[in-house]
């Protein structure tokens, strides 16, 4: 039953992830709001890239990412961008719909090498945590960046403070 729920939040939230990467403006992908931060292309890349993710956390009980590599294209791109975000959620929603319930009890890690970064702990938290929560966290800091560069924001549950106040 959790992994039905898990698979319809996953279509939900594709569709404002993607519209979110959608209106994220060729001009500003430069943009980064202090020296520590991505830019707004490199965000854009990595919540593209947070999809791919769902292949080695929820197919392998092990997943080295230092023994993994996608090919990302150029972050100052946008259309690649939202090519490799669709190619992921494809991706994703193959790897999310092989599960079972059962599945999501068993224990995960994540390695770089030999180092352990992540785990063990039961693949569920893993999607929830590493995959579906990391996703948000990354869309609300986009939101912030789209705003500080002065784009519309779209609405993901129900319009967004400026739609509602007419502007």
């Amino acid at each position: 039953m959790m992994l039905q729920y898990l698979i319809q939040e996953f279509e939900h939230e594709v569709n404002s992830t993607r519209k979110l990467l959608q209106a994220v403006p060729e001009k500003d992908l430069a943009y980064k709001p202090s020296p520590t931060s991505w830019t707004m292309g490199e965000l854009a890349q990595h919540i593209a890239t947070i999809y791919y993710w769902y292949v080695g956390a929820l197919t392998q009980d092990v997943y080295d990412m230092a023994a993994d590599h996608l090919e990302r294209g150029d972050t100052n791109d946008i259309k690649a961008t939202l090519a490799l975000f669709e190619s992921n959620v494809e991706k994703a929603r193959a790897a999310l719909k092989s599960l079972t319930d059962e599945q999501l009890q068993d224990n995960w890690t994540m390695k770089v090498g030999e180092r352990t970064v992540l785990g063990p702990m039961p693949r569920g938290i893993v999607a929830r945590g590493f995959l579906f929560n990391h996703i948000y966290h990354h869309r609300g800091e986009m939101i912030v960046y789209l705003r500080a560069t002065g784009n519309k924001v779209p609405g993901m549950y129900g319009p967004t403070y400026e739609e509602s106040r007419g502007s």
